[in-house]
């Protein structure tokens, strides 16, 4: 049985927080603390109206998740190339609003793959996380909001690391008196679900070796690592869709 693994998008894998300061600042032309709040004084504040503007402007503009950084880029990549190698499900849980353009779920996907993470599976998540990651049968969720891991935990049996990139005691502590796990990047949390791989298998006792057997040998033929390059897109016409 191979791992079943959820992660969140913004605050995990992209820097949502970055993207949102600086199209505060083009949309309301003046300087904006971080996150509410700053020791610069001559960055101010959001209030509740500048954030208002900020979502509306957002709203309008065509596909504008897709330029939303990313923390760790080559952590992304290394995510794909355990997956395969291991052979664990993932999947990619938001619950970001629409933006013009694409769905949100189309541009998502979109932006995993630009890092190296092909055919992401992309759930828009509207409401608890809990119930999401009880129904897919998650083992693990990874996500930047304490609130969420709290939900996740309570739901079923699907354990949850927070993830804290800014040092905060007072939250971790929060977070490991409740059962769930702290890591300080993406990095971390790899390191963390290569180590869970290892412990499983052992933990979950004979049945989870019985299963084992059935599992192809190494040597086994599998799909390439980039399926775009031998899988491309066909092309369409309007003759082929009236087709079949």
């Amino acid at each position: 049985m191979s791992l079943r693994v959820g992660f969140d998008i913004d605050g995990v894998l992209a820097d949502f927080r970055t993207a949102f300061r600086e199209t505060a600042e083009r949309c309301l032309s003046k300087p904006v603390a971080d996150d509410g709040g700053g020791e610069d004084p001559a960055r101010a504040p959001l209030t509740a109206e500048d954030i208002r503007r900020v979502w509306d402007h957002i709203g309008r503009t065509p596909n504008w998740w897709l330029d939303v950084p990313a923390y760790e880029p080559a952590q992304i990549a290394r995510l794909y190339g355990l997956v395969r190698s291991a052979g664990w499900e993932v999947f990619f849980m938001t619950k970001r609003p629409p933006s013009a353009g694409d769905s949100v779920q189309f541009q998502t996907q979109w932006w995993i793959e630009r890092f190296g993470f092909y055919l992401p599976a992309v759930v828009t998540v509207p409401g608890s996380r809990g119930d999401i990651a009880n129904g897919l049968r998650l083992d693990l969720v990874i996500d930047d909001q304490i609130i969420n891991c709290a939900e996740i935990i309570s739901a079923g049996n699907t354990k949850a690391v927070l993830m804290l990139r800014d040092p905060d005691n007072v939250a971790r502590n929060h977070a490991t008196d409740r059962g769930v796990g702290v890591v300080g990047s993406l990095a971390e949390a790899l390191t963390v679900l290569e180590r869970l791989h290892d412990v499983i298998p052992r933990r979950r006792g004979q049945l989870m070796r019985l299963t084992d057997w059935f599992k192809p040998s190494a040597d086994a033929h599998t799909l390439p690592d980039n399926p775009r390059d031998v899988r491309p897109i066909p092309p369409f016409t309007a003759t082929d869709s009236t087709r079949g």
